[in-house]
């Protein structure tokens, strides 16, 4: 217990907890894009998955670490296009439409793992981005390590809020993705192509949902598992209602959820005798108190789940 009161200890887990989020702040973002426009994307978890799986096989192929998350990102963006023909240009149930496209990315996943690698005893493991120390600003007492001293990824996350937060509410751009949300019809009545914002939004979402899958396979660890993902596209759902479709709210958010998984890592080292699974079940139990509280006060764009068709 004494390790709680030793301040490396709380360094250590603000750090792991900025981590540990990154992945829900892309991924929430993503999503809020895809929300604010009008369309729900339940295809977040098998996006991700797709993207963890596309970044480590590029690079276990290529050993180009780029390269991996440049494909990670344009997986996410193609299965984004994909949701957008299928709920935009079809007008399909965008809760079957999503779910229809988890199943597919998982099993797409499953296959190409099983057709390249096959089913080894011990999964193949590349050399992932590694913590980057940025001169001066690193070096601040508690917020230098916990914040300037991370992997690219998780810089780009950090960045990617304050930007989505302008696009959305300082642009014309983003003027349309909220007008596009929230009605349709206004928008299209003075000049907004309704289906190309949704469309942009979509793949938008998609990329920043493969990016955060290629998270986990390129900076957190170094080889892809099937259950790498965890059901965090789940949460990121929950995390746009907990956000109320706000960018700076998202982050954090994503800091709260982290937080818990962190600090659940953090005590599996110490002296305290409870089961592992009580800490992998905490971030999912605050999912469920988060929907409860927020689902109430909540205001989701008003033309959410509904398709439009031009008069």
């Amino acid at each position: 217990m004494s390790s709680f009161l030793t301040l490396p200890f709380w360094i250590g887990f603000l750090a792991a907890t900025v981590r540990v989020a990154t992945p829900l702040i892309l991924a929430t973002l993503g999503e809020t894009f895809s929300e604010r426009s009008g369309v729900l994307n339940l295809g977040i978890e098998g996006i991700m998955m797709f993207g963890a799986f596309a970044g480590f096989i590029t690079v276990y192929l290529t050993k180009n670490l780029w390269l991996g998350v440049t494909l990670a990102s344009l997986s996410g963006l193609l299965f984004g296009l994909f949701m957008a023909f299928l709920t935009v240009t079809l007008g399909l149930n965008q809760h079957v439409s999503g779910l229809g496209i988890t199943i597919f990315a998982t099993g797409l996943t499953y296959y190409f793992y099983r057709a390249i690698i096959g089913s080894p005893t011990v999964p193949p493991t590349i050399t992932p981005f590694t913590a980057i120390s940025i001169p001066l600003l690193s070096k601040i007492p508690i917020i230098g390590p916990v914040l300037f001293n991370q992997t690219i990824i998780t810089y780009f996350a950090l960045i990617a809020v304050p930007i989505s937060g302008y696009l959305l509410f300082k642009t014309n751009f983003g003027l349309s993705i909220r007008s596009v949300g929230e009605n349709p019809e206004a928008a299209d009545a003075v000049g907004v192509n309704v289906y190309k914002i949704r469309y942009i939004s979509l793949m938008i979402a998609g990329a920043l949902m493969g990016l955060s899958g290629a998270f986990f396979t390129l900076a957190e660890f170094n080889m892809f598992l099937y259950d790498i993902v965890g059901g965090r596209g789940w949460v990121s759902i929950a995390l746009v209602i907990f956000a109320n479709w706000v960018p700076a709210k998202v982050f954090w958010g994503a800091l709260l959820f982290g937080g818990i998984d962190a600090i659940g890592l953090r005590l599996q080292g110490t002296s305290i005798s409870v089961p592992f699974q009580v800490y992998l079940m905490l971030p999912y139990v605050l999912t469920i108190l988060v929907l409860i509280i927020s689902a109430r006060r909540a205001s989701a764009p008003s033309a959410l789940l509904k398709p439009y068709r031009r008069e």
